[in-house]
C-alpha cells in the first residue's frame, strides 16, 4: 500500500471509510500489477493508465469510477454505466463487499490482462 494513500485514509472522515479501506486492500491484492496514488484528491488505482478512483464525497456507498470500464473486457453485472467510456461500482457495505469480492476481484485482473494486451 502507498504511503500518501495510507496519510489520505488517516484523514478521511466519511461514514464510508471502513468500506472504502476494504475495498482497497481487495483491489491491491487482486493483482501484484496494480499500484495506488492519490490524483484528483482521491485514492487512484493504476496499471498502465488509470484504472479507477473512489469518489470521496459519497455517504452512502463506497464509490469507485473506472474511467474506461465500458473497455474491461468481460461481462461484470456491478459495473453500473452505459457512456462510451466510465463505469461505477456502488458498495454499500462490507457485506455488499463480500457479495462481491470475487467480481472486484475479476474486473481487477481483466483491467490489468487487457493493459497487457492479452
Amino acid at each position: 500500500m502507498a504511503q500518501e494513500v495510507d496519510d489520505w485514509m488517516a484523514t478521511y472522515d466519511n461514514p464510508m471509510k471502513e468500506t472504502v479501506q476494504a475495498m482497497r486492500e481487495v483491489i491491491l491484492a487482486a493483482d501484484p500489477r496494480i499500484s495506488e496514488c492519490i490524483k484528483w484528491s482521491a485514492p487512484t488505482f493504476t496499471y498502465k493508465g488509470n484504472m479507477a478512483s473512489f469518489f470521496p464525497k459519497s455517504k452512502k456507498h463506497a464509490s469507485l469510477m473506472f474511467h474506461t470500464g465500458a473497455a474491461i473486457p468481460g461481462d461484470f453485472p456491478s459495473l453500473e454505466g452505459d457512456g462510451k467510456e466510465a463505469r461505477t461500482l456502488k458498495v454499500a457495505s462490507l457485506e455488499d463487499l463480500a457479495a462481491k469480492r470475487d467480481e472486484v476481484e475479476a474486473i481487477t485482473r481483466a483491467w490489468c490482462d487487457s493493459r497487457d494486451g492479452a
